[in-house]
């Protein structure tokens, strides 16, 4: 996937509808259903527009196509079930390239030279949505860096043009109750929440991930609706 190509501003989220679990593999994959032109006329779906956020210093194009991001680098494990629909119909989009990265538990990122991590992936990859618009990705609760709140990095691919670049949030609260475990304790004292992020104070609320709790992690979930073009 490349960043050179045309970005649009019409990032949307998805609510309303209930999503169903399904296990799998010890793991918990959410899908969308009930969604559709009959779900928005009866009120059960809804698509609320969220703003279109920076991209930030960090993307690296061309990530591996993977669902375990890990590397097998510490910290509270975090399933993300990432959907994507069509914004005019709330219909599941199928074979949409979903491309997230984040910092790990210790607030560094991959592939970055002022991190001095060039040539390492952790914590970056890409996944196709299925036939449900879902795309599932396993990984760490990320950590957090100076001048941040917690966040993890978004891009929507569909056909080639990049549909979506967006950040997803979590609650100060949640974060607070993570960080109290090892390995986020050997970094106490972070220096900025969802309140004072500049970049989150700007529709970052829409951007927030629904989260539950799943034996010693969680599992994180959002709908994005996007326009395909």
């Amino acid at each position: 996937m490349t960043d050179g190509l045309t970005r649009r501003d019409s990032l949307l989220r998805f609510g309303g509808a209930g999503a169903a679990i399904l296990g799998a593999a010890g793991w918990k994959v959410a899908t969308s259903e009930g969604a559709g032109p009959a779900g928005v006329a009866s009120g059960a779906v809804t698509c609320v527009l969220a703003p279109e956020m920076t991209e930030g210093p960090y993307y690296v194009p061309n990530e591996k196509v993977r669902r375990n991001i890990t590397e097998g680098r510490p910290g509270t494990p975090l399933l993300l079930h990432l959907t994507v629909v069509d914004a005019s119909t709330c219909r599941p989009i199928k074979g949409a390239a979903v491309d997230i990265w984040h910092a790990d538990a210790g607030g560094v990122y991959s592939g970055e030279t002022v991190e001095d991590t060039v040539g390492q992936t952790f914590m970056r990859g890409i996944q196709r949505t299925n036939a449900h618009g879902l795309a599932s990705f396993q990984t760490v609760y990320p950590g957090w860096y100076t001048g941040r709140t917690v966040h993890i990095h978004v891009k929507v691919h569909i056909g080639g043009n990049v549909v979506h670049t967006g950040q997803l949030f979590f609650r100060d609260s949640l974060t607070d109750a993570v960080y109290r475990a090892a390995p986020y304790t050997r970094r106490p004292n972070r220096d900025t929440r969802n309140a004072t992020d500049s970049i989150y104070r700007n529709g970052g609320s829409k951007s927030l991930l629904t989260m539950r709790k799943q034996g010693t992690g969680y599992n994180g979930s959002i709908v994005m609706g996007v326009h395909r073009s």
